[in-house]
């Protein structure tokens, strides 16, 4: 910048323009980040991705903000909470099936420390340790998931806390966050000029289906179109909100057209998908509460918020927790009803398959990202692929952290990850050489558009161009056999080399992923 000065000259006085030095800029505050997850949420349940859910507040988010429509979990809660807290596919942490993580495994809130971040837990865990061994200040854990309204496991700060009794009239959505709105005040009147990390994993949608009953009574007898007629309005309503591009997956085998079922069938089974609107319903609301909350607070500007599902919606029958009494008021604590393949089928239209499975019903989230601060793109897609392995990166960029080489003193692989912060722009590519899955006896493997996928350990590979065809109803194996071979044998070398991490501490130093110009002279690029 420029002043005036004044000088004393022969002739008199004379005006010069010289610089003068301004107040030095200070940094840019850190990002306050929010992850909200969603547990067993189907990828079209909530209204801003197409379903019929009344879900104004994560709808307010996506209108203001931006929504993937590829990205992706590890079809299961604990490697989907193992990739999204470390950075690795939890093969390399050991955690799929759940073991212990090897010393150099850091989590989240760990790495997040040395830039002055105070993180907050409120919700399920699932991964090994106690919470705030894991770096988190505070933490309200529900461990009993099968008894949404008395959880007979559940802890302040890991350490256990009563039984609620009925006349609590307590509800696990609604205590999780609540605990988060307590945090959030909390941090405003100890720290509030440093940045925080909450991390709100909510418990619901979550089998048994229980939910208060006047949240029960919105949504009785909404779905008496049944799931036929209502999975096609879903394509329809995605595809013009441009979420999809593609045909309506087959109904799961052994689930019965609906209209087959005669009166009585059909209003028992309205009962199961009501439940589950309910549940996400109120989910939603208690998330305005959370984000009321960062308005008080006046973080709400400069708090980036991630809003997601820990795998598809569940198609698995079962009942356990207390049992499941036929008498009971559906929804109810002496209930226990789950989703089932029927409802799983529209929870996850038009995908197919459902959790567990690595078809894209099992492993496609829904993923919102809203900040007022430099997310300026209202209602905006980005089509890029993503994965849960990416979430660390991204925070880590925008909190200033470098991911560190080693950590107790033994080497880390290199992140597998990709930072997402380019798409936060614009609706680039975020180039992944690979994007991984296996979760039991189901595998997958995704490079660029070709994806790979089986369920069952002796069944054969299927190829899809998920470009033309997101809903896996052409199966492109016999036509390429040689494309097939080459991406198993790719998936075959890193699901060796991410169990060995995992077995041996990370010792072993990742191979180099393959460029793009390996992939197109391995021919795996998109015909």
């Amino acid at each position: 910048m420029y002043g005036i000065r004044f000088c004393a000259a022969s002739a008199g006085l004379c005006l010069l323009m010289m610089p003068v030095e301004g107040p030095a800029q200070s940094p840019a505050p850190k990002p306050n980040l929010v992850v909200i997850l969603a547990d067993d949420l189907g990828f079209s349940d909530i209204g801003c991705y197409g379903g019929e859910i009344q879900t104004p507040n994560v709808d307010k988010l996506a209108a203001d903000g931006l929504r993937f429509t590829q990205f992706y979990n590890t079809a299961r809660c604990w490697p989907s909470r193992a990739a999204l807290l470390t950075g690795y596919y939890a093969q390399q942490v050991n955690r799929d099936p759940p073991g212990r993580r090897p010393k150099w495994a850091a989590l989240l809130p760990e790495l997040l420390r040395s830039a002055g971040y105070h993180s907050y837990h409120s919700g399920k865990w699932h991964l090994d340790g106690p919470v705030r061994k894991g770096g988190f200040e505070r933490s309200y854990l529900v461990v009993d998931q099968d008894r949404h309204f008395g959880p007979r496991n559940h802890q302040l700060d890991d350490v256990p806390l009563p039984q609620p009794k009925p006349e609590d009239h307590y509800y696990s959505t609604t205590a999780i966050a609540q605990h988060a709105i307590d945090w959030l005040a909390e941090h405003q009147a100890k720290h509030r000029s440093e940045p925080f990390f909450l991390y709100l994993a909510f418990t619901c949608p979550h089998f048994p289906l229980q939910a208060p009953p006047e949240d029960i009574a919105r949504y009785r007898g909404r779905f008496r179109d049944g799931w036929d007629m209502l999975r096609q309005r879903r394509l329809e309503r995605m595809r013009e909100l441009g979420i999809v591009d593609c045909s309506l997956s087959e109904r799961t085998p052994g689930v019965p057209a609906w209209d087959s079922l005669d009166a009585t069938q059909k209003d028992d089974w309205e009962w199961h998908m009501a439940i589950h609107a309910a549940m996400v319903d109120r989910m939603d609301r208690e998330i305005g509460r959370v984000l009321e909350q960062l308005h008080k607070t006046g973080s709400w500007d400069n708090t980036l918020i991630l809003f997601c599902s820990d795998n598809g919606a569940s198609a698995e029958r079962l009942v356990r927790g207390d049992g499941h009494d036929p008498v009971a008021p559906p929804g109810s604590a002496r209930t226990f009803l789950c989703l089932e393949p029927p409802w799983a089928n529209l929870a996850n239209a038009p995908l197919r398959k459902s959790k567990i499975f690595t078809h894209e019903g099992g492993i496609s989230t829904p993923l919102i990202v809203h900040w007022p601060t430099r997310v300026k793109a209202h209602s905006e897609l980005r089509h890029t692929p993503g994965h849960f392995v990416d979430f660390v990166p991204t925070l880590l960029e925008l909190a200033g952290v470098s991911a560190p080489a080693t950590w107790n003193g033994v080497p880390r692989p290199v992140l597998p990850g990709r930072s997402l912060v380019p798409a936060f722009a614009k609706d680039v590519t975020i180039p992944h050489d690979f994007l991984y899955f296996h979760h039991q006896t189901n595998r997958a493997l995704r490079v660029g558009d070709w994806k790979i996928v089986a369920s069952g350990a002796d069944t054969p590979w299927e190829l899809y161009d998920l470009a033309k065809d997101r809903s896996e109803t052409h199966n492109l194996a016999g036509r390429y056999p040689d494309r097939v071979k080459e991406l198993a044998a790719v998936w075959m070398e890193h699901d060796k080399e991410f169990r060995k991490q995992g077995a041996t501490g990370g010792a072993v130093p990742p191979q180099k992923q393959q460029s793009s110009s390996q992939r197109q002279a391995a021919g795996l690029t998109s015909p």
